[in-house]
């Protein structure tokens, strides 16, 4: 099993302690499944073509993800020949489709999937009385037998199945458990726990895997998934809390795409992992310089822009305005950051200069454009940059240079005249 680098700083905000329910082991790895072509492109405006999809699918693997969810194949034939070029064309992760629990579904992935070195079917169906009565107007055993006969039927075209029960996170924890009691029984190979909604909160989350995984027979022998939804800004922190409670598949988008407000965002899920690493001591697959590769792609060819605030990856996640953490940065990069910006492939520190930042930035930022003020003249640029940085959002390189060309002429136009020799 290949371990991954911690990516992070060792020694900063670590802990000897670990956090119950996770294991001890180092070799302890957790999986990534990542659906941006599949649940990513439901985004309102993030539809993306073939020529997209392969070139995205071919970064994906780079990045090092262990499934991608190439779409959803009995959607519309554009989709099926997406998934079926991905299949053929990219190695490396295992390559799946999305089926509803019925055979033509079943049939559309199994047919787009199966020239893969690695397939995969992914089926679900709906397990919250509020879906069953109002989205599918059936009843409970329907449902459960539906399952059996669904998983059982994808078990006879390939040999990875996984079941999804979706809405699990609003469902009847008893029914749910009947219901991926039928999947396993039936011969599925990972069981996905969705939060399809984004409505648990961590703690109900946690206890709800770990509850399919204590009460359904043979989940021993099957990898547990999860699968959460950002509606209350708590993906990535239900995941981890599903990690917590044995889960060892992720689910998730690059940049946190997906349904409403979004999916688990894959970035802010490993480098928790990574960060925290010595308190949850586990693993992982992807190679993590290429996240900030990846998400520019994605907001490419999406056309939805990252926040700058978003973690990991957004423009402002390695910046420092403010003089205070800016002193701190310039002196050991570690009291502000708790990860490198080479880590996840972002351009490095970056100091914002802004009526906010302090002398120290201010000199840094002179002594790298190669500007040597003497001393005398450091307080008049200091007191020039500040009016400039009250009437704008930042100073940026020309307006340095700028001031100091001012300040450095000034200071020659008062110096006095040299005094003439007496003869």
């Amino acid at each position: 099993m290949r371990a991954a680098a911690s990516g992070a700083d060792p020694d900063v905000g670590a802990s000897t302690s670990s956090v119950a329910g996770i294991a001890d082991s180092p070799d302890d790895t957790v999986e990534f499944f990542d659906t941006t072509l599949r649940d990513g492109e439901q985004s309102p405006g993030a539809t993306l073509h073939l020529a997209d999809k392969l070139l995205l699918a071919h970064q994906l693997a780079r990045l090092g993800v262990d499934v991608i969810e190439a779409g959803f194949p009995a959607s519309s034939p554009g989709d099926f020949e997406a998934v079926r070029r991905i299949a053929r064309e990219v190695e490396g992760p295992m390559i799946t489709g999305l089926a509803r629990a019925t055979r033509s579904d079943i049939d559309a992935v199994h047919g787009a999937v199966r020239e893969a070195a690695r397939p995969l079917i992914h089926v679900f169906i709906s397990v919250s009385d509020l879906h069953i009565t109002h989205k599918l107007g059936l009843d409970r055993p329907t449902v459960t037998a539906r399952t059996a006969e669904a998983i059982a039927y994808a078990k006879t075209l390939c040999d990875a199945v996984e079941f999804s029960p979706e809405d699990a996170g609003r469902a009847d924890p008893d029914y749910l458990c009947e219901v991926v009691q039928a999947a396993v029984d039936a011969g599925a190979t990972v069981v996905n726990i969705p939060d399809t909604t984004g409505y648990c909160l961590p703690l109900e989350f946690s206890a709800l895997v770990a509850a399919v995984r204590r009460e359904v027979r043979g989940m021993d022998r099957v990898l547990t998934s999860v699968h959460c939804h950002d509606d209350l800004g708590l993906a990535t922190a239900n995941s981890l809390a599903g990690i917590a409670a044995g889960a060892r598949r992720v689910e998730g988008c690059i940049n946190g795409l997906g349904e409403r407000a979004g999916n688990a965002a894959i970035e802010e899920v490993v480098m928790a992992l990574r960060v925290r690493r010595p308190v949850l001591h586990l693993s992982d697959h992807l190679r993590t310089e290429e996240l900030v590769p990846t998400s520019r792609m994605v907001e490419r060819l999406t056309g939805i822009p990252v926040p700058p605030n978003k973690p990991v990856v957004g423009a402002n996640a390695f910046a420092h305005a403010s003089g205070v953490h800016q002193h701190g940065v310039l002196r050991d990069r570690r009291t502000y950051e708790i990860m490198s910006a080479a880590d996840v492939g972002a351009d490095g520190t970056r100091i914002v200069l802004t009526a906010r930042s302090g002398r120290h930035a201010l000199r840094h930022r002179l002594d790298q454009l190669g500007v040597r003020l003497p001393a005398d003249s450091f307080q008049a640029c200091w007191e020039r940059f500040l009016q400039v940085a009250d009437t704008a959002k930042a100073v940026d390189d020309a307006d340095l240079a700028a001031i100091a060309q001012a300040v450095l002429a000034e200071t020659a136009a008062v110096e006095p005249a040299p005094v003439a020799p007496s003869l």
